[in-house]
């Protein structure tokens, strides 16, 4: 009778865990009809679902027709035949409604950067600190074009920040070309909205650094950045890389002091590079770059790798003039350009182009400012406005041609310059 007993509860025992495991299949299947239901949902919504029927979402409609006409004119080749340049792969609300005649307040500067698309999980934060007109050109090698194309037009598409202020540009290799993405499932797979979208990125942020990319390809920094100086309308335009950050509401301060006081057309303004430990948040204001600074969690760019390329900036007059952080933005001095100075800074759009002939490591921005100085520029420093690189840069981090790559430049350099001789043969000025 006991033994009995045990038997009738075991099996109760066991019909309810069959029960409960029962449930358990029914509910996984539901949720993967459910997920696949609203991956087809999504999917539908990018590309106007089979036959090419719209979505209902007129703007998007337009922007993926504007994708797909982008895409479906080849690109351009750049001068050296080397590079396919798709110019305005996206364009931004705040590009595509700006009208002849309209405000020139409303386009003074617009940030233009470059990179990968392994670093381009850095726009997320870039954009959220600037808030204004941005360009971005992106290079990508391999099947990493069909990976930019697609996750470009997913973030255009899932982020209304960058539907309003970002237009993207697309530069891979002259012998490849990017297609329209709509048979590129597997890379919309989980893509629901924008922080999908930057997570995604966030992950293939790994795979190499811009200056080590497989197969011995050649970064096209100098291209890249006249590509994305060139997607922009602005009066001015700061130039930075990806990884930079800069200060707070420096558009909303450049602009009153434009208003203030016209700057001559001869004129940039150099905003003081730093790098910051990782771990450290970025500084929005001087005060907090200044109180970082003083602790050594703050130093100068490139203190360790080459501390003459930004050494000209004056880093201790900068730091203790204008300590008090006020709203008004102003030049705090000016600074004759000495040979190797690489100054960031807010420029004319009409600053002569980056030499494309420089790519991969050394010389590509040191030969920009170089030539800025030879035609006749003046170097102003602002008084509170700064970039900020993320991390301290280090010998033990670059990528293992540096060297070589920063020899073979050297040489370029020094015949770059023996041309601006002849491109300003009325300048007194050499470098």
């Amino acid at each position: 009778m006991h033994l009995s007993k045990k038997c009738s509860a075991f099996k109760v025992v066991l019909g309810a865990l069959l029960i409960v495991a029962l449930l358990q299949l029914l509910y996984l299947s539901f949720l993967s009809k459910f997920h696949g239901k609203q991956q087809r949902y999504r999917y539908s919504e990018l590309f106007g679902g089979s036959g090419g029927k719209t979505n209902g979402h007129p703007e998007k409609n337009w922007r993926k027709e504007r994708l797909r006409y982008s895409l479906s004119t080849g690109g351009i080749f750049d001068n050296s035949g080397q590079y396919r340049v798709y110019k305005s792969l996206i364009k931004s609300d705040f590009t595509t409604n700006l009208k002849p005649g309209s405000d020139p307040s409303s386009n003074i500067l617009t940030l233009a950067t470059h990179t990968t698309i392994n670093n381009l999980h850095h726009l997320e934060s870039l954009l959220e600190r600037w808030q204004n007109p941005l360009s971005v050109a992106i290079f990508a090698h391999g099947e990493d074009v069909r990976f930019a194309t697609a996750l470009v037009y997913a973030l255009s598409f899932f982020c209304p920040q960058i539907q309003a202020l970002v237009d993207f540009h697309l530069v891979c290799l002259s012998g490849e070309t990017a297609s329209f993405p709509e048979k590129d499932r597997e890379h919309f797979a989980g893509l629901e909205d924008c922080a999908s979208v930057f997570l995604r990125l966030e992950k293939h942020r790994d795979k190499y650094k811009n200056y080590d990319i497989s197969g011995n390809v050649s970064y096209p920094n100098n291209l890249l950045r006249n590509v994305a100086r060139s997607g922009t309308e602005s009066a001015y335009v700061l130039v930075i890389d990806i990884d930079m950050m800069p200060s707070a509401d420096l558009h909303q301060q450049f602009l009153a002091m434009v208003r203030k006081h016209k700057p001559a057309g001869d004129e940039v303004f150099v905003l003081p590079a730093f790098e910051i430990r990782h771990a450290r948040k970025i500084p929005a204001n001087k005060a907090e770059l200044v109180q970082l600074y003083q602790v050594g969690e703050v130093r100068p760019f490139y203190e360790e790798l080459c501390p003459r390329c930004q050494a000209p900036t004056n880093y201790s007059r900068w730091v203790n003039s204008h300590v008090r952080e006020t709203a008004t933005l102003e030049v705090a001095y000016t600074i004759t350009w000495v040979d190797p100075w690489e100054p960031f800074y807010i420029g004319p759009n009409s600053v002569p182009l980056y030499d494309e002939n420089f790519k991969q490591y050394g010389f590509n921005r040191i030969s920009q400012s170089c030539e800025l100085f030879v035609a006749g520029y003046k170097f102003s420093v602002l008084s509170s406005a700064f970039v900020v690189h993320r991390g301290f840069k280090i010998q033990g981090e670059f990528h293992a041609r540096k060297d070589e790559e920063n020899k073979r430049n050297r040489v370029l350099f020094r015949s770059f310059k023996e041309g601006l001789k002849t491109k300003y043969p009325s300048s007194i000025r050499r470098c």
